[in-house]
This record gives C-alpha cells, sequence and structure tokens, in this order.
C-alpha cells in the first residue's frame, strides 16, 4: 500500500475545513493528524474535540499519531472520535503488545512509532501486532525540520527486518522532512506511506500533490 498522509499540522487552521475537502477531491485518501501533549513532545496540538469535529464533515482515513505519555489511556476515546489507524510511541508505552492489542480490538489498524535514536529491537517481538511501523525522520514535536540523512538506512534495515520475518505486508511510514527533496530516497529504502506537512500545504497545493502522486504511482507499480 502506497499512500501520500498530508500533515494536518502544517494546515491553515483558518481554512481547515476547504483544505480537507480539497485533498479528497484532488484523490488524496489519508490524513496524518499528530496528537501531542506538552509532556512527551515540547508542543501541544490538536486533541479530541478537534479530531471528533473534522471527522463529521471528512471521509478521509485519519492515520493518528499519538505523540503522548500513557497513549493507552486514549485508545477508546480515539476510536470513538473517529481515528482509522492509531499509532503510539514506543518509547512512551510500558506494556507495548499490551497496548498494541487494545488498538487491533478497538477495531482500528495498529502502529507503532521509534524516534530517530531509538533502535529497531524495541519492536521485533511485537510484529505480529502491527501494521505499520513509523519512522521519525526527524525528532518530533515540531514541523518544518530537515531529514536526517542517517534515517535512509533505517528505513532499508526495517524493511529487511520485517520482510525475513514474513511480515510484508506490514507498511512504513516516515514522518518529518519528507519534500520533493527526499521522497524517492525514502521510497527506494522501503517507506510506503508519506506523512508531509509544509511540502502539502505550503504553494500550490494541487501540483504539490501532484508531485506527490506521480512519485507514489510509480514505486506502486512494483506493487508491494
Amino acid at each position: 500500500m502506497y499512500e501520500l498522509a498530508p500533515s494536518m499540522l502544517s494546515a491553515d487552521l483558518n481554512r481547515l475545513g476547504e483544505q480537507l475537502n480539497f485533498l479528497e477531491r484532488q484523490g488524496c485518501r489519508w490524513l496524518h493528524i499528530d496528537v501531542m501533549d506538552g509532556d512527551f513532545v515540547p508542543s501541544i496540538s490538536f486533541g479530541m474535540p478537534v479530531i471528533q469535529s473534522i471527522r463529521r464533515e471528512s471521509h478521509l482515513f485519519f492515520d493518528v499519531h499519538m505523540m503522548v505519555e500513557y497513549p493507552e489511556k486514549y485508545v477508546e476515546t480515539m476510536k470513538q472520535c473517529g481515528a482509522d489507524q492509531l499509532t503510539v510511541h514506543a518509547e512512551a508505552c510500558r506494556h507495548l503488545d499490551r497496548t498494541l492489542a487494545s488498538i487491533r480490538e478497538a477495531g482500528m489498524r495498529a502502529g507503532v512509532a521509534l524516534n530517530p535514536a531509538t533502535p529497531l529491537e524495541n519492536i521485533q517481538y511485537v510484529y505480529d501486532r502491527l501494521d505499520m511501523v513509523l519512522l521519525m525522520t526527524v525528532n518530533p514535536g515540531y514541523g518544518g525540520q530537515s531529514y536526517l540523512p542517517a534515517m535512509t538506512e533505517k528505513i532499508r534495515e526495517l524493511r529487511k527486518r520485517l520482510d525475513a520475518a514474513g511480515y510484508e505486508k506490514v507498511d512504513i511510514e516516515v514522518d518529518g522532512g519528507i519534500n520533493r527533496d527526499t521522497a524517492d530516497t525514502v521510497l527506494e529504502a522501503g517507506a510506503s506511506i508519506l506523512v508531509a506537512g509544509s511540502a502539502v500545504f505550503q504553494g500550490d497545493m494541487e501540483d504539490n500533490l501532484r508531485f506527490f502522486r506521480e512519485r507514489l504511482e510509480a514505486y506502486s507499480g512494483g506493487g508491494r
């Protein structure tokens, strides 16, 4: 599965409904929603009321990224708000296996996120609980950061490990510094879901979306 997941963190909140409708009209299917608590990361972002509000008007797949401490407390609430996929940080979960199981039991796709310095070994025993792994390609908490080149090999190594273990269908999502200069780099390394913020919402959105659509189509022709 190859998808673009525009990051709502970079949207113009004064025109949020308009921009989300535009994404749908342009054929975009996913929306990446960062939930930040000001504790796990320095920033505070969207909460449950915002997600619930846009859910009533949007048909996009809600890819909710929990950058919060104790994310297990919010699993059922996020489901009720309309999340389709819930991604939790391995660094924030005391009982990662149990949290991932509860996400699936709630009827959502389950994802686990790793910060740049977190080793892949931290998730090797929960592959069977996963629909997706999110590799942070910048340090989390702020938009507009530059891609960390060392993450290219981390993407490649994760894809190799998942495939070798028989989990070829587990997606790899990348988040941070994804733009026209880095899209091919991460796709070639094995990523299949691209989170892009300013590279989608700044400038000509139609042209930006066309670029990502063309790059994703070029790789999806290989058929994972």
